[in-house]
């Protein structure tokens, strides 16, 4: 039997009717990767940087999740309507998505986590889109989170383009924040049809990807939504396969 791709897939958290914190990740990413035939693999942020970075020899791929808002103190924004602000998170992801770009790991980041993307390489946010960038209604209600509201124009030049074969997509939104400025190494690869940053790619990367949609919810009915996470898991394969024993 072919061994799976280990998926690493990050963690937000949640509480429960009894008040319990869970650490945890919405269904919806752990299907897309096993069902792209990937091995799902989440990533508690909660513990120290020595011990999740102990997982790193073992895996192949990541998907930086959505979530809450970025704490201010690693964005420089001011406080703003902020949602669900979690900075040990932040500081985790920042961290883990700076070795993956480091190391070549291949990644897909989503809503949050191209934002994540963008913070880490220097970029910068708009922290409220209806009061800083008027334009689409990116912030759309629980019922419409996995129905198309919105399209995306892609670079015909990307790598993005040419690997899910076409340079239109209908997307789904669920966000209030987006990409001001552009941060290093990042090529804009999408925007959506008021000029906001859609995707991005990171220079040089075997499989460096951020999207401000969210693929994992049009998946099961979407074909070239579900594409994308086959793309990060045979991305994942090759590097597993090119990755030298004390790499980790």
């Amino acid at each position: 039997m072919t061994l799976r791709p280990v998926i690493g897939i990050t963690t937000n958290r949640y509480t429960r009717e009894a008040k319990l914190p869970v650490v945890g990740s919405p269904e919806s990413y752990v299907h897309a990767v096993e069902d792209a035939g990937g091995l799902p693999l989440l990533l508690p942020f909660t513990v120290q940087k020595a011990t999740w970075r102990q997982f790193l020899p073992w895996i192949q791929g990541l998907v930086f999740t959505g979530g809450g808002d970025i704490a201010p103190e690693f964005t420089g924004n001011g406080e703003g309507p902020l949602r669900g602000v979690l900075p040990q998170r932040d500081a985790m992801e920042m961290d883990l998505i700076r070795l993956a770009v480091d190391r070549g790991i291949p990644f897909l980041a989503i809503c949050r986590g191209i934002q994540v993307l963008n913070v880490s390489m220097g970029g910068t946010l708009y922290t409220h889109l209806p009061e800083e960038y008027p334009g689409l209604d990116h912030d759309r209600p629980d019922e419409d989170r996995e129905r198309v509201v919105h399209r995306v124009e892609l670079d015909p030049e990307s790598r993005l383009a040419r690997w899910l074969g076409t340079t239109r997509l209908g997307v789904n939104s669920i966000h209030h924040q987006g990409l001001r400025t552009l941060g290093r190494g990042l090529r804009v690869v999408g925007r959506a049809e008021d000029g906001l940053v859609e995707a991005v790619e990171v220079e040089g990367h075997p499989f460096g990807i951020g999207v401000q949609w969210h693929p994992e919810l049009l998946a099961p009915h979407d074909a070239t939504m579900a594409r994308l996470f086959r793309l990060l898991v045979e991305a994942a394969r090759r590097y597993r396969s090119e990755a030298l024993p004390e790499r980790g």
